[in-house]
């Protein structure tokens, strides 16, 4: 039998590797809690507002792969890989000072230099974040390292190991700096269209001022957009109103998509109508690209058009946030909606059938006002997707939205019925190509009355075309309707003579 120390003699020697593996938990359990309370500090409160130019924006850095994003609002986001790192340059331009842009924009001594001055902004904006960034991480991390652990000494640690990673990261993203990444940015959303106008990465080096000179069309344009923005009248001043979009004839254009998204963010919008004609020919290659939709995050009520097929419906209709209407009706947001689908299915226009049977149109549009009068009370809204279903539905609903002609019109129709026909949210697609000028993208942000359903304003927002940048703003305020003046007393009976 092995005696006592035989025994005991092997445990002995193993001693010093459990106080190893504390020791390293220890030290494991400190790097997280340093790292861990920097990160969320960082995340919420360094954050930095300043002047770029004329917009007000807020710059931070958020953990990615380095490089930075510079978001426009709705106009989509550039980015830029100019460094590696954990950290990612974002700046959020939210607004353009008025006064500012307007300096801007009658000086042209200020304009010539907005580029520098933009620069300059940046640069002492970057420098400010930098160290409020520094300083937020240090004592986020000392702060949750006393407030976990307890003891004297875990600040210290905390801010020792804290400032060894943020030397470490800033090492590396100057280590990394690549500055020639500036000349090839990436462009996402309405903003892909900047690459068309400024030229390829070559041509930029090559044409320095022609790239300086596009920046400052872009200032300027997107200067005027936020400028037209913050002055647009209050679609009615005391009113709880619902912001909802209406577009139409997206066509399968990426860039519609975008603005569909933009616009819904920028302008608040609680649901989306979109009158039809979301695709080209309502093909399978084309369904498998609409499920776009399903990404929004408000609810999105669609009727079908003549270039959308049936399995493109049923496919959006699967969408958890799509509503597709039948002669039927749904309330979003508090708002009533009815809608029918246009009865046809022409997508080729060469076979001459897309203006034929106006019958079939009408009758569409009586069977939807059937379906109306069927329901405990009227919808204040209906959506058809060719105007010419809208004529049964004059009285029956006070507004009508269109769409099919790739034309805006408001007008009112003989019983009342204001009918709203949009033009084209994606451009009219590929078939933009086939006509002299570039289809502009449209959509309308329309303000309603929450408690009566009554339309108060609407925005209609306006991007040019393909290789145009101009985007337009424009607000109405519909008068309200006049009040029912209360019934006057009958007069007396004359005596009879």
């Amino acid at each position: 039998m092995a005696s006592l120390d035989e025994v005991s003699e092997p445990t002995a020697s193993a001693s010093p590797w459990p106080r190893r593996a504390r020791r390293a938990a220890t030290w494991a359990a400190r790097v997280a809690l340093a790292l861990g309370g920097a990160l969320i500090a960082v995340l919420l409160f360094a954050r930095v507002s300043a002047p770029i130019g004329p917009f007000d924006a807020t710059l931070a850095f958020r953990p990615a792969g380095g490089g930075a994003q510079v978001s426009v609002a709705p106009l989509g986001e550039l980015a830029v890989d100019v460094y590696d790192g954990p950290l990612r340059l974002d700046v959020d331009l939210q607004r353009v000072d008025q006064d500012r842009a307007r300096a801007l924009a009658t000086d042209p001594v200020r304009l010539a230099g907005v580029v520098d001055q933009v620069t300059e902004d940046l640069r002492s904006a970057v420098v400010r974040l930098i160290w409020l960034t520094a300083v937020v991480a240090l004592a986020g991390g000392a702060l949750t390292s006393w407030a976990v652990l307890r003891r004297r000494r875990e600040p210290l640690i905390a801010l020792g190991l804290t400032s060894a990673v943020l030397a470490a990261t800033g090492g590396l993203a100057a280590g990394t700096w690549r500055p020639e990444a500036l000349s090839q940015p990436t462009y996402t959303g309405l903003l892909t269209n900047a690459s068309s106008l400024i030229g390829s990465a070559e041509d930029i080096v090559a044409r320095f001022d022609a790239y300086r000179a596009s920046l400052e069309d872009l200032v300027a344009n997107v200067g005027t957009l936020y400028s037209a923005l913050s002055a647009l009248p209050a679609p009615a001043a005391g009113d709880d109103t619902v912001a909802l979009l209406h577009v139409s004839d997206i066509h399968l254009n990426p860039a519609g998509f975008d603005l569909v998204r933009q616009v819904s963010q920028k302008f608040g919008v609680e649901a989306i109508l979109d009158t039809g004609d979301i695709t080209d020919w309502g093909s399978e290659p084309e369904n498998r690209l609409i499920t776009a939709v399903g990404d929004l995050d408000v609810p999105y009520v669609y009727i079908r058009g003549n270039h959308d097929s049936s399995t493109t419906a049923g496919l959006l209709a699967a969408q958890p946030n799509v509503t597709v209407l039948d002669d039927s009706a749904v309330t979003v947001a508090g708002i009533r909606i009815a809608g029918a689908p246009d009865p046809r299915f022409t997508p080729d226009k060469s076979t001459g059938d897309d203006d034929a049977g106006d019958e079939v149109l009408e009758e569409s549009g009586e069977e939807l006002a059937d379906a109306i009068a069927d329901l405990p009370e009227p919808p204040a809204i209906a959506l058809v997707h060719d105007p010419k279903q809208a004529p049964p539905l004059d009285g029956e609903v006070p507004l009508v939205l269109a769409g099919h002609t790739h034309s805006r019109k408001v007008s009112e129709l003989a019983d009342g019925t204001r009918l709203m026909v949009e033009g084209s949210t994606g451009g009219a697609g590929l078939r933009a190509l086939e006509g002299e000028y570039p289809e502009p993208l449209t959509c309308t942000v329309l303000y309603v009355d929450r408690d009566s359903g009554e339309l108060r304003a609407y925005d209609e927002i306006t991007l040019g075309g393909l290789g145009e940048t101009e985007v337009t703003v424009q607000r109405t305020v519909v008068p309200r309707s006049p009040e029912p003046a209360p019934d006057a007393p009958a007069a007396p009976a004359s005596p009879p003579r």
